[in-house]
């Protein structure tokens, strides 16, 4: 299993980032995306990659877009060069917050694009309560041939074939589709299907059931896994090769 989508060099994880890994990989998660959501955080995502074994995704997310640097492209540039970096993000809208003005996170949102585009490097997209200012800046912005993922998907089915259809991205898939409440999320993933499907922890946040109200970290990626071989009525064998498949396309990863 590939965890695309986790914040291990959260602090959260300070005091047993080793065990924390260390479960990872004896519940078969072969390999972490730990994301980063401004540029000093980029920075320490990229060390803790480096320590652990990790890949990174460079990015000011759109709660920071308030504080990004004037010149986006150049700071995230600069970090593009690790061995290690295998995308961009992670950036979009977020509107339920609203934690940075909404022209600023559509301006650096915009610019990481860019960078991506440039860079050949897949973009790692988060999109909260904002979806038509979202897609229109996709419409304007995203090119044939591009890469990308909307993580933490939880829209409606027709959100889903938007981005499926219109723009090729896959939908990162973590623990809230095991939750009660997530029946529309579970409609869209049945008529999206298993080719355009990736999962995702986004650890220390959002555990999946039964693990509701821990800490989450990678291994319980297998629970989201799991869910999705009973949704789909799959082998977990195939969810668990399908889904490392779409993650290595969209990342450039060995699996």
């Amino acid at each position: 299993m590939i965890d695309t989508h986790c914040h291990l060099h959260d602090r959260k994880f300070d005091a047993d980032r080793e065990a924390v890994v260390e479960r990872a990989r004896k519940a078969g998660v072969s390999a972490m995306v730990t994301i980063g959501e401004n540029v000093v955080d980029s920075v320490r995502a990229l060390e803790i990659a480096e320590q652990y074994d990790l890949t990174t995704a460079v990015g000011i997310h759109p709660h920071e877009a308030k504080n990004a640097p004037a010149d986006v492209a150049t700071e995230l540039r600069a970090l593009l060069g690790a061995a290690r970096v295998v995308a961009v993000g992670e950036t979009g809208l977020d509107y339920y917050y609203g934690h940075s003005p909404r022209d600023a996170q559509a301006a650096v949102m915009r610019a990481q694009i860019r960078v991506a585009q440039d860079a050949a490097l897949p973009v790692v997209f988060h999109q909260r309560d904002a979806f038509e200012d979202f897609t229109a800046i996709l419409r304007e912005e995203w090119t044939p041939g591009m890469r990308g993922v909307v993580h933490c998907f939880t829209g409606t089915p027709e959100q889903a074939r938007t981005y499926v259809g219109a723009f090729g991205l896959l939908l990162g898939i973590g623990g809230v589709l095991t939750f009660p409440n997530a029946e529309p999320l579970r409609q869209a993933v049945r008529e999206v299907g298993i080719g355009q499907i990736v999962l995702e922890t986004d650890c220390p946040y959002l555990a999946p059931v039964p693990m509701r109200g821990k800490r989450n970290e990678p291994a319980f990626v297998a629970h989201t896994a799991a869910a999705l071989s009973g949704l789909l009525n799959m082998p977990l064998d195939e969810i668990v090769a399908k889904t490392d498949e779409n993650a290595a396309g969209l990342f450039g990863l060995r699996v």
